[in-house]
């Protein structure tokens, strides 16, 4: 099995802590995405899963083992970093040292990166210089090369950052296949919320190195756990008769309605083949859509909106 525990897990860097964790799991077989803003301790708790940096108190266990203990074979985990390390040579070389130094036979290694360049779409570079490739090339020989590990757990940091739209785009549709052929648990970490629900079952909100909710990312988005976790997940958050009303993406339109609030407007933005009014309701900005041929406001109009759907936040 290889499931993943971490049990009391602190990090601590110049006296103060970047990640705090009592208990989290994430379960055999599936992906989870860490999710948080910058600076929230992601890439510290990959690491420390990965063994590359050590808590100063508390355990972790893969399928059960101690990741500090004394290992048999080789390391139960495969690391993609943000930015990908090449060395010198072609894709070919990087993606075969990788391989060697975890002790797969030469034969072995030739079938599986002919397997993954295939599947992750870099046959064409495999015999270019790995540290003359363009970012999206670049992400998927990093990602090639961390697959081709097919290691019990597999750790992604910000497998989409840094290439282009187009690119980005392409990936985000290949990814959940990679990860389905070549991964068993994967955990991966994002700042950007549309991919952590488009590729993984399970999310973790991760602010200021704690967990504040954790399961599966469905359960996660319908039960904000507060208000922190529901700013993060996209959800506008307003004050109403000494509650605060959480409203998902979309939910917040111009016209009569309850829950009501006052718009002060700032602006209109065309965005092509519709409007939106940007304003503010108090002291939070909101962005709501123009439905067609509702009137146009004007900078300095006090307008009416109505919530077609809201969550009520834990006091």
């Amino acid at each position: 099995m290889s499931d993943v525990t971490l049990e009391g897990v602190t990090v601590v860097r110049r006296g103060r802590a970047v990640l705090d964790i009592r208990a989290l799991a994430f379960r055999h077989g599936s992906t989870t995405a860490v999710f948080g803003p910058n600076g929230a301790g992601k890439t510290t708790l990959l690491r420390v899963v990965a063994g590359l940096e050590r808590p100063v108190s508390g355990r972790v266990r893969i399928g059960g083992v101690d990741v500090r203990g004394t290992r048999a074979g080789p390391p139960p985990t495969a690391f993609a970093f943000q930015e990908p390390v090449f060395v010198g040579g072609t894709v070919q070389r990087n993606l075969a040292l990788a391989l060697e130094l975890r002790g797969v036979p030469a034969g072995e290694r030739e079938l599986r990166i002919a397997q993954v360049a295939a599947e992750c779409g870099i046959e064409a570079v495999l015999d270019r210089s790995a540290r003359q490739l363009s970012g999206g090339e670049a992400q998927r020989a990093n990602l090639a090369r961390a697959l081709a590990l097919r290691a019990p757990v597999t750790l992604l940091d910000e497998p989409l950052a840094g290439i282009d739209r187009i690119a980005r785009a392409q990936l985000l549709v290949d990814l959940p296949h990679l990860l389905a052929t070549f991964t068993t648990t994967t955990v991966l970490v994002t700042h950007d919320r549309e991919e952590a629900f488009r590729l993984a079952d399970d999310l973790v909100i991760l602010v200021n190195g704690a967990v504040r909710a954790a399961g599966p990312k469905g359960h996660v988005y319908r039960s904000p756990a507060d208000r922190a976790v529901a700013d993060l997940l996209g959800y506008t958050v307003l004050p109403l008769g000494g509650r605060l009303l959480a409203l998902p993406p979309g939910a917040l339109r111009l016209g009569e309605g309850a829950p009501g609030f006052h718009v002060l407007v700032e602006r209109t933005v065309d965005m092509g083949n519709h409007l939106h009014v940007v304003g503010r309701i108090g002291d939070a900005q909101v962005d709501l859509r123009l439905d067609t041929g509702q009137t146009v406001p004007s900078p300095g109009d006090i307008v009416r909106a109505m919530a077609t759907t809201h969550l009520v936040l834990p006091s």
